[in-house]
């Protein structure tokens, strides 16, 4: 284990599985004290998850809340600051999907996916920014669908372009305080969600890709650590597209 994030405490919502378990173990592993959100569902996986985190040598607790519920992240954060005093780096990690071309989406089909990955947004940074120390970190995930669309991902595109522009304005905000606030895009990352492509679509996607793969969750954990370093100290308000050059 390394110690460049030693006593620092983060919490990453969504994260009992998937690339918000990858950036936990990650930042776990240089050190950092680890605060896990989900749903209620998912608290066995992550119960499990922190077991893992815990065998790195670091404090570790699991917390359920509906990030999409101000009320919900209201006693989630009033729970950890008795626990953990104060957060140095939220990681915004928890969204879904919903894919639908918008002639065809419900309303519920839209509106589900813009609480859970937009509003969540405004419910934790704003209830976590007092427990937050000057020099603090904001990550926040958005997406290549964020940047340049995507078809039949009219809610999830609105989303993480929005999350593209609460990450610029607050970075703004908190300059002054020294917390860096940034939001990673990542392409096409192997998880359960991309495991559901067809071959034919998958081949394809592959051609568009410079390096002809997919990522790895591991891949955008390590882009989070270096973002809540003190590395990345100078930087903040940035979108970092994380796609094997699909963007390009």
């Amino acid at each position: 284990m390394d110690t460049k994030l030693k006593g620092k405490n983060a919490l990453i919502t969504g994260s009992s599985r998937g690339i918000g378990k990858s950036i936990a173990l990650a930042l776990a592993k240089e050190g950092c004290n680890i605060v896990i959100n989900d749903i209620t569902p998912a608290m066995e996986e992550a119960e499990k998850t922190v077991d893992e985190i815990k065998a790195l040598g670091v404090n570790a607790e699991a917390f359920a809340a509906d990030v999409s519920d101000y009320e919900s992240v209201e006693k989630m954060v009033t729970e950890i600051q008795k626990k953990f005093q104060k957060i140095d780096i939220l990681v915004n990690n928890a969204g879904i999907t919903k894919d639908r071309t918008l002639k065809k989406m419900a309303k519920e089909e839209w509106y589900d996916v813009i609480n859970i990955n937009l509003n969540s947004i405004y419910n934790m940074t704003h209830l976590v920014l007092p427990l937050m120390p000057d020099g603090g970190r904001i990550i926040s995930l958005s997406s290549i669908a964020g940047l340049g669309g995507n078809f039949g991902q009219t809610n999830y595109s609105a989303t993480k372009a929005g999350i593209v522009g609460f990450t610029k304005s607050l970075s703004k905000e908190l300059g002054k305080n020294k917390i860096t606030v940034n939001a990673i895009a990542p392409g096409f990352i192997k998880s359960k969600m991309t495991e559901k492509i067809p071959v034919m679509v998958l081949e394809q996607l592959m051609e568009l890709i410079p390096m002809k793969e997919m990522g790895l969750p591991e891949d955008v954990a390590d882009l989070a650590v270096f973002l809540a370093s003190e590395q990345s100290k100078y930087i903040t308000g940035q979108v970092i597209r994380i796609d094997g050059g699909l963007g390009m």
